[in-house]
């Protein structure tokens, strides 16, 4: 409520009520300092521990390269799509598994190197690597 009285009753009051408008941004900080650790703090992750110890009996990783003209080539050998899906299940069977490494050539379509995924997952390979070239500084 503004101070002051005014001597002319069709006088309009120039004064701004700030009062409504404080109360709001109280509300809102406080609203702000209540949201603010739960959005910080929604996704629990476990953070994997760095170690110097040198990994013992580790399979041999395949490398899965797919060329510009989206043909695949299983550790440097060309592979028919037909016999993909079958190394990919004789890999899975392996114990320990071995990880699958992709190298898609960067012309390559995304739609080839996502189906070779989506042959892996469904063969059974937990282990999916990406090789790529470092970039220049």
């Amino acid at each position: 409520m503004a101070i002051g009285t005014q001597s002319d009753s069709d006088e309009m009051m120039s004064e701004i009520n700030m009062i409504p408008f404080i109360d709001v941004m109280l509300v809102l900080l406080i609203i702000f300092i209540i949201t603010v650790p739960v959005i910080k703090h929604s996704v629990n992750i476990e953070l994997p521990q760095a170690s110097v110890e040198k990994v013992l009996d580790k399979p041999e990783n395949i490398r899965l390269t797919v060329d510009a003209d989206g043909v695949y080539y299983w550790n440097d050998q060309r592979v028919e799509d037909a016999d993909f899906a079958n190394r990919l299940a004789a890999a899975a069977a392996q114990d320990p598994q071995p990880e699958l490494h992709i190298r898609g050539d960067k012309a390559v379509r995304y739609e080839r190197v996502a189906q070779a995924m989506a042959s892996a997952q469904r063969s059974g390979v937990r282990k999916i690597g990406f090789i790529t070239e470092p970039g220049t500084p």
